[in-house]
């Protein structure tokens, strides 16, 4: 009998991490970070104790209680984390045979990091590379170690980082389903570290079998590429799992395929995101790109462009926006680097090094980290400063977020400039208080905020997800036996919508699920 155990996902709009039970197969799909759950404890300024290991993520059930699948260099001495949490939780012994991986959004893939460094993730070769380009270029913290592992040791109380001059990280095995080898310089990419830490390296193999169960992988259109939906094949029939997806982007034709192509399966369960299940009508990148091109045409002065991290298709969106308003397209390092590393997987990125309407971005820094190097060299000549923007201010669109307004002194926006939201609008209390900073900035600069969420401005972007009416049609085309509700705040819309045609079975945290 196949079992299906929700450690995340349920009555949550992310955080996924379901645990699929077949035989003596043991999968999840998905480990992600609950950003929700997170924020009820933390914040940026008060975040789990990296010295603590396990302790923190366990205690407060930001991990799911399952001995023998995590790091043995985060566990503190006579198992002092594993103590606590018998206090209040039910532990359970479980190996782990793999993680089917459906993208690098952090909450589907951040709490990979806690997994054994042994333990195989399967997903698309652009996830692998997606994953590796973030942790490369991002912060060292034991939250965010996806593509490998920096080992630790243990003092008695602290749990540190070895010696980089000693003891390499380990690359975790990704096994991806659409391999079709890779170029030198891609295998250099994947092979090395821009660290001074040695590096043990695993290369990518092509996904096969998993103890005998077999998998179908569907590439599907998301807000990020390399998003893929899975199928699982157990004695008791296929169970398919949707990962993150819509039917109104640039790639929307992945998603039909998937949709024929699990419908013929007969699935027994349908594992599925509702994100935006009450919403009825969708804007589309079209849309996003004639409207911001509008905005930028009615601005005299600076534009300043927040879109979501790794929205390759939103950045290509505003690339033709500069392009066919005369304007220069201003990048930040790290968004070239994923860049590039993208397009060592898929040739249709455009080489932003050599394109004629792109500039990296000359941020001021104390110090240049090793990965950030290379991209300066490669741009040389190809580079602007917050000086020359702040004299030209006209000339250019810059691609920054609410975490980059720090640089506004430096670029010294004028009045009559334009900050272009085209981004999700605010869903939690911590995103709201962030919200009003932002706008308090606007305020200071006296910028003029376009796609205002609270003055109702629509039209300035394209969502990631699935909506609820082609939410609908999905699942009565595919036609499963039970249907799980994940990655919602309302799932009731699916019992609403669909009992009837489907048993719909709304997932409870820890809670197992027999399937037959």
């Amino acid at each position: 009998m196949a079992s299906l155990t929700f450690y995340g996902g349920a009555r949550e709009i992310g955080g996924n991490k379901i645990l699929l039970e077949a035989g003596d197969t043991t999968l999840f799909l998905d480990f992600g970070t609950s950003f929700a759950r997170r924020s009820l404890f933390y914040e940026e300024f008060l975040p789990p104790r990296s010295i603590r290991g396990l302790l923190d993520p366990l205690t407060l059930g930001l991990i799911p209680p399952l001995r023998g699948i995590y790091r043995s260099d985060l566990e503190l001495p006579q198992e002092e984390a594993w103590q606590h949490v018998m206090k209040e939780k039910d532990i359970r012994e479980l190996k782990l045979d793999g993680v089917l991986l459906s993208h690098a959004h952090l909450d589907h893939s951040g709490y990979i990091s806690f997994l054994r460094p042994e333990i195989p993730i399967y997903s698309s070769t652009m996830t692998a590379f997606v994953v590796k380009a973030i942790q490369d270029s991002g912060r060292s913290d034991f939250e965010s170690e996806v593509c490998y592992a920096i080992p630790k040791e243990c003092d008695g109380v602290c749990i540190k980082s070895t010696n980089y001059r000693q003891v390499p990280s380990r690359q975790r095995p990704f096994k991806v389903f659409d391999y079709l080898g890779l170029s030198e310089e891609a295998k250099n990419f994947w092979q090395t570290t821009p660290g001074s830490r040695g590096h043990v390296y695993v290369p990518l193999e092509k996904a096969d079998k998993c103890k005998g169960i077999d998998f179908r992988w569907f590439p599907v259109d998301h807000s990020l590429f390399g998003a893929s939906a899975f199928g699982v094949k157990t004695g008791e029939g296929w169970i398919m799992y949707t990962g993150d997806l819509r039917l109104h982007g640039a790639r929307k034709a992945l998603t039909e395929k998937f949709i024929d192509d699990a419908a013929k399966l007969e699935p027994l369960a349908l594992i599925c995101e509702g994100t935006n299940v009450d919403i009825n009508d969708v804007t589309t990148e079209e849309e996003v790109l004639v409207n911001s091109k509008k905005a930028v045409e009615n601005t005299r002065g600076l534009v300043i462009a927040d879109f979501g991290p790794r929205n390759v298709e939103r950045l290509l969106t505003f690339r033709r926006v500069a392009e066919e308003t005369g304007r220069m397209l201003v990048l930040l390092s790290k968004d070239v680097y994923l860049l590039e590393a993208m397009k060592l997987v898929d040739p249709t990125i455009p080489d932003f090094s050599s394109d004629a309407v792109c500039l990296l971005y000359d941020e001021a820094k104390g110090r240049v980290e090793k990965w950030e190097e290379r991209l300066r060299e490669d741009f040389s000549g190809h580079m602007t400063s917050p000086q020359d923007i702040r004299k030209n201010q006209e000339n250019f669109i810059v691609c920054m977020s609410f975490w980059d307004l720090n640089e506004f002194p430096d670029l010294a926006p004028e009045p009559g400039g334009s900050y272009i939201y085209s981004t999700s609008e605010a869903f939690n209390e911590e995103q709201i208080i962030s919200f009003t900073r932002l706008k308090n900035w606007l305020s200071n600069f006296r910028l003029t905020m376009v796609g205002d969420p609270e003055k109702g401005e629509k039209g300035f972007h394209a969502t990631g997800h699935i909506i609820g009416p082609q939410l609908r049609n999905l699942i009565r085309a595919i036609r499963p036996k039970y249907l799980f509700p994940v990655h919602t705040e309302k799932p009731e819309f699916f019992l609403q919508n669909l009992e009837g045609e489907t048993k719909v079975i709304i997932p409870r945290y820890s809670e197992t699920v027999n399937i037959d």
